[in-house]
């Protein structure tokens, strides 16, 4: 029998108080009736004995404290999954927005389950995102949850959408089996039709699920739609048996929201006055990333964020570093030379990249070559900060020609054209032909079989 409870103690934003609460249970789901045309929902967000704290996600506007009621549901936040979601456009707490109408399905707990350690497999194999930069120097093995580290006014929505378009499976005999959830958090009107549109005009919509949280939205949203993206994912690759990408873009969205929200319970602030739980709420996000043994289907996050002040410091990517396993960083100054994706590959890494790519999985040469092309770019920027004090033409020959490699380098292998989606075969052909600038000597990170065979002694 549900109890509704009459009269608020306090209005506070999304925030409002209820006294006399029994029975109430954390992240339980309320009703809140302001009047007979106006219903909202609601989660308890905090209880102290008979007082409840409920973040309301349509905002508190309008709400009195005399004569609004609220009713316990009983019932923690869910969403109805089913295959039919592939293709759906939803809002950021799960409404669908693309006039197609309800999902029917079975309803899941958005808070996710905790997943016991020793049920984990390790991630094996990989998944093709279509830039060099990413698979051959960093490569996205499937299960793991690789971060990209962005800041204000880099084209960090343009390369989410590419990637969107271009990540498939390794093995293409699993294509059929692969889809992608895409969660965007207080993104501005225009960069969410932007998506829409690029989705739809490069027809990869019938396999990819949207959650869109506007800015204009409440705030409180930004908190839920993470965890319905990875409930769908969930379902998808431990239900049916799929391998799914989610990316979540932009987790500094979320990160703010949840200072907002806090500094309104009145909780005491941490570093740069986010909550001291910052840590254990984005581990709670990006730790539903993974395979689980006896499962066909595996979830692989790329989390987005910027860096304020592109400072890589700061508590946010700070925090993300410590739970994921590397880091894919945005550059300014390659940006600003015009190179697309403007990815820095020295701070960049992917720990898990040896275990996915080799001779079963991608080339028994492309670790090596990976290894070689990083030791020679570190080499660049040795070389460019001695010819910034005595002068190119002052350098040795071996460090022109290092100069050399440096320029094609961000040339023709970070930078690709928007629409250009490479292979494996041609991310390590291109490594190849740049490292052939350099003498034979100079590849002493490679197996002498393998520099027989790609670069023989007469090249």
């Amino acid at each position: 029998m549900k109890i509704e409870y009459m009269g608020l103690t306090e209005v506070n934003g999304p925030l409002i108080a209820v006294e006399g609460l029994r029975n109430a249970s954390f992240d339980e789901m309320v009703e809140i009736r302001v009047n007979a045309d106006d219903r909202r929902i609601g989660r308890i967000a905090a209880l102290d004995e008979d007082r409840g704290l409920i973040q309301v996600f349509q905002g508190g506007d309008g709400i009195a404290l005399n004569n609004t009621k609220v009713t316990l549901t009983g019932k923690p936040m869910q969403f109805c999954l089913s295959r039919g979601i592939l293709g759906r456009t939803f809002d950021g707490i799960g409404r669908p927005i693309d006039d197609l109408g309800p999902v029917d399905g079975i309803m899941r707990d958005v808070n996710g389950y905790s997943l016991n350690p020793i049920n984990r497999r390790y991630p094996r194999n990989y998944i093709n995102t279509g830039f060099s930069a990413i698979d051959g120097l960093t490569t996205l093995i499937r299960g793991q949850k690789l971060p990209i580290f962005s800041g204000n006014g880099l084209p960090h929505d343009q390369l989410a959408a590419q990637i969107v378009r271009q990540a498939s499976p390794g093995n293409e005999e699993e294509r059929e089996r692969f889809a992608v959830i895409f969660a965007a958090m207080g993104i501005k009107y225009d960069v969410a039709e932007f998506f829409r549109n690029t989705f739809r005009e490069s027809e990869v919509s019938d396999h990819v699920t949207m959650f869109i949280n506007l800015a204009n939205d409440p705030v409180i949203e930004r908190l839920i739609t993470p965890k319905i993206a990875l409930t769908a994912a969930e379902y998808l690759a431990f239900e049916q048996d799929m391998h799914v990408l989610v990316v979540l873009t932009d987790m500094t969205s979320f990160a703010e929201a949840l200072r907002e929200i806090s500094s309104q319970k009145g909780e005491i602030p941490s570093r740069k006055g986010y909550p001291g739980y910052l840590y254990s709420e984005l581990a709670t996000i990006y730790e539903r990333a993974g395979i689980v043994k006896n499962a066909r289907g595996s979830v692989t996050q790329i989390p987005i964020l910027t860096m304020p002040n592109d400072d890589i410091t700061h508590p946010i990517p700070d925090l993300t570093g410590y739970i994921t396993e590397g880091q894919i960083v945005l550059d300014r100054s390659l940006h600003q030379k015009g190179i697309y994706p403007p990815i820095n590959v020295l701070p960049s890494l992917s720990r898990l990249m040896k275990d996915g790519i080799g001779a079963e999985y991608t080339r028994a040469d492309h670790q090596d070559v990976a290894n070689q092309l990083f030791s020679c770019y570190a080499r660049v920027q040795e070389a460019r900060s001695l010819a910034s004090v005595i002068g190119e033409d002052e350098l040795s020959d071996t460090d022109k020609r290092y100069m050399k490699f440096g320029t094609a380098f961000e040339r023709n292998f970070v930078n690709q054209h928007p629409s250009e989606n490479r292979s494996m075969t041609d991310t390590l052909k291109q490594g190849w032909a740049l490292l052939r600038i350099l003498p034979r000597e100079e590849l002493d990170r490679i197996d002498t079989a393998i520099l027989d065979e790609y670069y023989p002694e007469e090249a």
